[in-house]
C-alpha cells in the first residue's frame, strides 16, 4: 500500500499545493487573511493606491514606447501621442489623471495613519516603508513632469535644481549628476527619462515589502486595540473585498471624471507650450501635489534655508515613531493631539494653496504660519502629549 506521502493528489488545488505552494500562501495570506472588524472606509484607500500604481505602469509603458527623450523632439512626441497615435490621448490622460488620483490617495492614506497612530508599535517598519514608497513617488513624479518638455515643466524643474544646487559640498555634484552639466538639456532629460522609468519598477518592489510588513504586524483599527480573539476579525475575502470592491467602483467613476470630463485639471495651461529657456513664465508654479513644499521653499529667504525646512517637513514624519512615545494610537482618545493635528492638516492644505499662488506678502503670511505649525505640531505637541497623556 503506498504512504501517505505517495497518495494520489484528489483535486487540482492539492496537486499544485505539493509541487508549488503558492495557492496555499495565497489563501492564508489573501483569503483567509484575519482583519479587524471595525475598520471604516479610510482603510479602502490602501487598495486604490495598489490600483493607481497598476494603471500607472500599464499606461506608462505605452507612453514609453511612444516618446522619445531630446529636446527638439520630445514636445513633439507628446503632441504625437495626444492628437495622431490610436486612443493615445486616452492613455496620456490615464497616466496623468493617475498622478493626480495617487498623491490625493497617498495624502489621505499618510493622514490616516498619522490620526490613528498607525506609526507606533510594532508598526514601525510598515511606517517607514510607507514614507519611503511616498518619497520614492515624489521621485518618479518630478522626473515624469520635466519629460513633456513644457514651459512649466521646464522652469519648474530649473527652480528644484537650482535649490539642490544650493546644497553645501553635495549640491554641486549632485545637481551636475542629474543635468549632466550646467543647464537642462538632453543629457538631463535623457536621465530623467531612465529615472522616471526604472523607478517605476523599483517602486513595485517596496510595495511588495509594505505589505510583507503589513501581514507580519497585521492591521491597526480604529480603536487602536489590536484583536486578541478569532471572534475579534473577519476574513479579509468576502468580507473587505466585496467593501474594497465597491469602494473602487466609486474611485474609478472619479478618476473616469477626471480623465473624460476635466482633463484640464490634470496640468497646467503653460505645460502645452514648448519649453524655451529664453522666455519665463510669469508665475512659476507646481503642480497641486508638489505645491506645498513649493510654499515652504518660497516662504523662506534663503535658498538653502527653504530648502532644509522643505525637506525636514518630511523627516519629522520619519522620526515620529519615536517622538511619540505615548501608547495611545488613536487621535480620538488624546486631547492635545485631537486639537492639534487637524490644525496641521488644515495647514498642509494652506501650503499646497499658498503654493499655487504667486508670492504676494499675503501668501508668504498664510505659508510662514501654516509652515510654523506644522513643525510645532510634530516637534513640540507629539512629545509634549506622549508626556502628559495617561492612558485611560
Amino acid at each position: 500500500m503506498p504512504s501517505p506521502d505517495r497518495m494520489p493528489d484528489t483535486e487540482p488545488s492539492g496537486w499544485l499545493d505539493r509541487r508549488f505552494p503558492v495557492t496555499g500562501f495565497l489563501r492564508r495570506e489573501y483569503v483567509a487573511f484575519p482583519m479587524p472588524r471595525n475598520l471604516n472606509a479610510l482603510w479602502s484607500f490602501g487598495a486604490f493606491l495598489i490600483v493607481t500604481m497598476a494603471f500607472m505602469i500599464a499606461s506608462g509603458l505605452f507612453l514609453a514606447i511612444n516618446y522619445t527623450p531630446d529636446i527638439t523632439q520630445a514636445f513633439a512626441s507628446v503632441e504625437t501621442i495626444d492628437r495622431q497615435i490610436p486612443s493615445g490621448w486616452f492613455i496620456r490622460g490615464l497616466h496623468m489623471g493617475g498622478v493626480t488620483m495617487l498623491f490625493a490617495c497617498l495624502y489621505i492614506h499618510l493622514g490616516r495613519g498619522l490620526w490613528y497612530g498607525s506609526y507606533k508599535a510594532p508598526r514601525e517598519l510598515l511606517w517607514l516603508t510607507g514614507l519611503g514608497l511616498m518619497l520614492m513617488i515624489m521621485v518618479t513624479a518630478f522626473a515624469g513632469y520635466v519629460l513633456p518638455w513644457g514651459q512649466m515643466s521646464y522652469w519648474g524643474a530649473t527652480v528644484v535644481l537650482n535649490a539642490v544646487h544650493a546644497i553645501p559640498l553635495i549640491g554641486h555634484p549632485l545637481s551636475e549628476l542629474l543635468l549632466g552639466g550646467e543647464t537642462l538639456g538632453n543629457i538631463a532629460l535623457r536621465r530623467l527619462f531612465v529615472l522616471h522609468f526604472t523607478m517605476a519598477f523599483a517602486i513595485l518592489g517596496v510595495i511588495a515589502l509594505h505589505v510583507a510588513a503589513l501581514h507580519v504586524v497585521k492591521s491597526n483599527n480604529p480603536t487602536g486595540i489590536d484583536p486578541t480573539s478569532p471572534a475579534q476579525t473577519l476574513p479579509f475575502h468576502p468580507y473587505y473585498t466585496s467593501r474594497d470592491g465597491f469602494a473602487l467602483c466609486l474611485f474609478l467613476m472619479v478618476y473616469a471624471g477626471l480623465v473624460f470630463f476635466l482633463p484640464g485639471l490634470l496640468t497646467l495651461a503653460d505645460n502645452y507650450i514648448q519649453a524655451n529657456p529664453l522666455i519665463t513664465p510669469r508665475d512659476i508654479r507646481p503642480e497641486w501635489y508638489f505645491a506645498p513644499f513649493y510654499a515652504i521653499l518660497r516662504a523662506v529667504p534663503s535658498r538653502l534655508g527653504g530648502l532644509i525646512l522643505a525637506i525636514g517637513s518630511l523627516a519629522v514624519l520619519f522620526a515620529l515613531p519615536w517622538m511619540d512615545r505615548s501608547s495611545i494610537r488613536p487621535a480620538t482618545r488624546r486631547p492635545l493631539v485631537r486639537f492639534s493635528l487637524p490644525l496641521a492638516f488644515a495647514s498642509f492644505i494652506l501650503l499646497g494653496i499658498a503654493g499655487m499662488h504667486p508670492p504676494t506678502e499675503t501668501w508668504l503670511i498664510v505659508s510662514r504660519v501654516a509652515m510654523a505649525w506644522w513643525f510645532i505640531h510634530f516637534l513640540l505637541v507629539m512629545p509634549l502629549a506622549s508626556e502628559r497623556e495617561i492612558p485611560s
